[in-house]
């Protein structure tokens, strides 16, 4: 499980995956067979700057043993 405080700290967001799209970072929080419900994370200066920021989120996951985590997004 993991839960994510969006970058501008106003949302808790419990997501069961977290996507790149350009520049932002989304959270889906629930998917059918051919929709899917997703929440802005974050917003970067660039689409690299982005997939740092999920490969942070990555490393955080492989850290944590108990299987649930929580990670703030950066500026």
């Amino acid at each position: 499980m993991l839960w994510v405080l969006t970058q501008d700290k106003r949302s808790l967001v419990n997501v069961k995956e977290v996507i790149v799209k350009g520049k932002t970072v989304e959270g889906i929080i629930s998917r059918s067979f051919f929709v899917y419900w997703s929440r802005v994370l974050g917003e970067y200066d660039s689409y690299e700057r982005a997939l740092e920021v999920v490969k942070q989120i990555h490393k955080k996951l492989e850290d944590e043993e108990n299987g649930s985590t929580s990670f703030s997004m950066p500026k």
